[in-house]
């Protein structure tokens, strides 16, 4: 596994110093005990990269090379089938296929959100729930530049209305949101929770804080959860805590 993370991060680095300015790299690393099939999502206006979707082996990593100013969500996909033309069906993230093309996951799903620029921004979001754990790692960047992600199994503590549970109801899959389980504007922050000044965390809100308290828990929880840097390339890691 080190030498799995040290190949990472010769590449990430060497393709730092290769890459123009134009350029950043993103490297996926599955460190999951499952396969673990990514999807990627651009912002508006933004090149999807890899047709949206790929496959990652247990301890596998692929790397991507992202313009300078590309922003967009990146999430892990699992109980997935494909046939050989890529159609198929995934049991959480799912977006219709192998190549999201450009489409978002179902959820509930772990987001890893970037925006790169003069100054970067990026972050892991739990407003549309969480399936798997995720970080986001730096490197060779300018700034303050610290990890982002939730690295707990927080399918191990989802509260039972929030549970997605296997078909045989032998496990919880995933953690819905409490928006997406509710459909209630407290939980969704709309209509008059709409703002910061009225949409507040909530006993739901505070148990993905309490277990990731370096991610995004609901839609305002801004100052503790979004992360800078300048100038690095990132590391995308799928079940960082195995």
């Amino acid at each position: 596994m080190e030498m799995i993370l040290r190949s990472l991060l010769s590449l990430l680095f060497f393709s730092y110093i290769a890459v123009e300015v134009s350029a950043t790299t993103i490297a996926l690393h599955n460190k999951c005990s499952h396969p673990v099939w990514p999807g990627i999502q651009p912002g508006a206006g933004k090149p999807i990269l890899a047709r949206g979707g790929f496959s990652l082996h247990p301890n596998q990593a692929y790397s991507l090379r992202v313009p300078s100013d590309w922003s967009g969500r990146i999430w892990g996909r699992h109980g997935c089938s494909f046939d050989a033309s890529g159609r198929g069906r995934c049991a959480t993230g799912d977006c219709g296929g192998l190549y999201c093309n450009g489409l978002g996951g179902a959820p509930p799903a772990t987001l890893a959100e970037i925006t790169l620029g003069k100054l970067d921004f990026y972050d892991v979001s739990l407003v549309d729930g969480y399936n798997l754990a995720i970080s986001i790692t730096p490197f060779k960047g300018k700034g303050k530049c610290s990890s982002a992600g939730c690295v707990s199994d927080l399918n191990e503590m989802c509260p039972v209305g929030l549970q997605v549970r296997s078909h045989d109801n032998s496990r919880v899959m995933a953690c819905k949101s409490a928006c997406f389980a509710f459909k209630s504007p407290k939980y969704c922050c709309t209509g008059s929770y709409g703002n910061p000044q009225t949409c507040k965390p909530t006993a739901y809100s505070r148990i993905f804080k309490t277990a990731c308290p370096r991610a995004y828990s609901y839609a305002y929880d801004d100052p503790t959860s979004i992360a800078t840097c300048s100038g690095g390339s990132y590391l995308i890691t799928f079940c960082p805590h195995h």
